[in-house]
């Protein structure tokens, strides 16, 4: 038989030699090296050049004609006809406006805004214009017109050579939203070009805007936009509005000014 006297200082002993035990351990662990596991392994430099060319898929080759008008573009105005265009307030066939011996066309005051019949989405788009050649009215009044994506969004169409307005108002605003970056209009004898990228809207299953239409825009090879928000509709009065919509037509506005149009073309993209 033990003696209780003799069991309990073992028992203490048991218990010290255990806890220094489990100290040491943990001593042993803390000053042990971690080993780094994310640490990337280095791939051989590259030597051969070849190894980063890539040859598939080729891109498509794109030729031009006369008027610089891309292979791959459809032709919305070639000067000859308004078969693409259409009416944007009545059934009529084709649109009313006159069509020049320089190949050109013009707005014929009083007969309406005309659109494409064919509607469009993402799109680069050509579009000459020229701005009556008698010079008459100040601001808002002189050489208005206007080219619609989607027949919704207005980039505007306005002789603002030496001809102050609400700069939201000039030659190639996004009109009442976005400022040009600059005034690149040529005199009014001359002919303006408009280059357009535009990615139309998105909107989800509840005709909720998803993420907002952008455009970037070269007025005369300056670029005066880039990628730059639309917020919604154009309105002249109040705030853009954000119905839910497909693709649209281009639309050109008659605002009573006899500005001329020419080599309109679009590349879907």
């Amino acid at each position: 038989m033990i003696k209780k006297a003799f069991v309990l200082p073992a028992l203490v002993a048991g218990l010290l030699i255990s806890c220094n035990t489990s100290e040491e351990k943990k001593n042993e662990e803390s000053t042990t090296p971690v080993t780094d596991t994310t640490s990337v392994v280095e791939e051989a430099p590259i030597t051969d050049p070849k190894e980063t060319e890539v040859w598939e898929p080729e891109p498509a080759v794109v030729t031009f004609n006369e008027n610089g008008v891309p292979s791959d573009a459809i032709v919305l105005f070639n000067g000859e006809n308004l078969n693409a265009w259409k009416s944007a307030t009545d059934s009529i066939v084709n649109a009313p406006w006159q069509i020049n011996k320089d190949g050109s066309m013009t707005v014929v005051g009083g007969t309406g805004d005309i659109q494409t019949k064919e509607s469009f989405g993402d799109m680069q788009l050509h579009v000459e214009w020229q701005a009556p050649q008698v010079v008459e009215g100040e601001g808002q009044d002189r050489g208005n017109s206007g080219i619609f994506l989607q027949g919704l969004y207005e980039v505007q169409v306005l002789n603002s050579f030496e001809n102050r307005t609400y700069s939201n108002g000039q030659a190639t605003a996004i009109y009442k939203q976005s400022i040009p970056l600059a005034n690149a209009t040529k005199p009014t004898k001359e002919w303006q070009s408009y280059d357009i990228i535009y990615h139309q809207p998105v909107f989800d299953t509840d005709g909720n805007k998803t993420k907002s239409a952008t455009v970037t825009l070269l007025h005369n090879g300056v670029l005066v936009h880039d990628n730059v928000e639309i917020k919604g509709t154009t309105e002249y009065i109040g705030n853009p509005k954000n119905e839910a919509h497909g693709e649209g037509p281009i639309k050109l506005q008659d605002h009573g000014n006899p500005v001329s149009f020419r080599n309109i073309w679009l590349r879907k993209l």
